[in-house]
């Protein structure tokens, strides 16, 4: 691509600490680590429930990701409102809704059905603020340091699920799961109010109204291109089946699910920290399809049953392979054209987040006609061919993305 001489290159930055200089970026960061462990409670609290009164793996795992169904209609109708002209003001309103819906999960005798009817509204709204999030942060970071900002906000990810989780399990000795709703409520409006105080308004490229319209227009883009195309599905369906194998925690072993849960959300920080900050994109690259078989193969153990500590070794071990996700979402920004850069991203996100519901309802479904370690198994080795099979089309994809880059 033509080099702008007239725009000034901001050097990147040596270090995460460097990252956090820029308040803009750092707004987004809390707001997004407050919103990952509102997220994480309300779906441990929600999960509980669900169980305790339904006795079900299959509504169980559902439960715990069943917003993620929602995200694909945001993907398909609306998601261009990532790429508007006020962007900030776009997610604080989002944020607001969120708020809203994590709130009426703490109404006391509410019905499952109007549940899990709350988790499908707030997956839609979530699918948009996560577009809208991505784009912003492609305009207060400088292109050379977008690497580097997204494998922070990973390891937030998985850092803050994990204490999610441990404090959930925690809490739900002590208090009630209306009263874990709460807590997360209160999370989320903390985050309303970080992104409000510290991120100024940007207009972001698009010229075009956004809207259900445009919104296919550049999907219909987006899936044209073989490249994009071949990465969305290696960072949708390997991934979902994992998260799927993690949704049967609960239904493998009530008593001790805090540990495997913690331990994956662990090991998925290791992972993130290791690729983000110490390879080099060459090696991100070189590295990620190890990493991808890594993701699924330790849970092949679980059609043994094996011991808690080896169980849990297990999990830790194989959500390092998370990572590879990092290395498959540079090489898709690099085939993005600036214009649409918060719709692809939110795309991508829409889809693995739907993929994670979608693992998680075909785990629990094998779930309900054999053992939860079985089911786990079954999905582990689904996850391992697909990444094995699809793995030309992603090679294809990352000579594509060079030329790309060097064009």
């Amino acid at each position: 691509m033509p080099s702008d001489t007239s725009i000034p290159v901001t050097p990147a930055p040596a270090s995460y600490r460097a990252l956090l200089r820029n308040s803009e970026f750092t707004g987004l960061y809390a707001s997004f680590t407050l919103m990952v462990a509102a997220n994480t409670l309300s779906g441990f609290a929600l999960g509980a429930l669900v169980n305790q009164q339904t006795n079900s793996p299959f509504l169980t795992a559902v439960s715990m990701y069943g917003a993620t169904f929602a995200t694909v209609i945001g993907a398909l109708t609306l998601m261009s409102v990532a790429d508007g002209r006020h962007p900030r003001r776009t997610l604080v309103a989002l944020q607001c809704v969120s708020l809203a819906g994590v709130a009426a999960q703490a109404i006391p005798g509410l019905s499952l059905a109007a549940r899990f009817a709350l988790l499908l509204v707030l997956g839609f709204f979530q699918s948009l603020g996560t577009g809208t999030r991505m784009g912003l942060l492609a305009e207060v970071v400088p292109a050379s340091t977008y690497a580097l900002a997204r494998s922070l906000m990973n390891i937030t990810s998985g850092g803050m699920a994990m204490l999610g989780y441990a404090i959930g399990a925690v809490l739900l000795r002590y208090l009630s799961p209306q009263a874990i709703f709460i807590v997360a409520s209160a999370l989320t409006g903390i985050g309303l109010i970080m992104v409000a105080a510290t991120v100024r308004e940007h207009s972001i490229r698009l010229t075009r109204r956004p809207g259900l319209r445009q919104t296919w227009t550049t999907n219909i883009a987006l899936f044209s291109h073989s490249g994009q195309r071949a990465l969305l599905l290696n960072l949708w369906v390997p991934n979902g089946l994992i998260v799927g194998c993690e949704a049967l925690f609960i239904s493998y072993d009530l008593h001790h699910a805090g540990a495997l849960l913690v331990a994956g959300s662990a090991g998925m920080l290791l992972g993130d920290l290791t690729v983000g900050r110490l390879l080099t994109a060459d090696q991100r690259r070189r590295y990620a399809f190890a990493l991808r078989l890594l993701l699924a193969a330790p849970y092949l153990l679980f059609a043994f049953h094996p011991p808690l500590p080896v169980a849990t070794a297990a999990v830790f071990i194989a959500s390092a392979g998370f990572a590879a996700t990092l290395p498959l979402q540079e090489q898709l920004l690099a085939l993005t054209p600036d214009p649409v850069r918060g719709q692809v991203q939110g795309v991508e996100s829409a889809g693995r987040m739907t993929w994670q519901g979608i693992g998680a309802v075909i785990a629990g479904g094998i779930a309900q006609h054999v053992t939860p370690g079985t089911a786990i198994t079954a999905a582990a080795v689904v996850s391992l061919a697909l990444t094995v099979i699809s793995r030309p089309f992603v090679v294809r994809a990352r000579t594509v993305s060079i030329r790309s880059v060097r064009a």
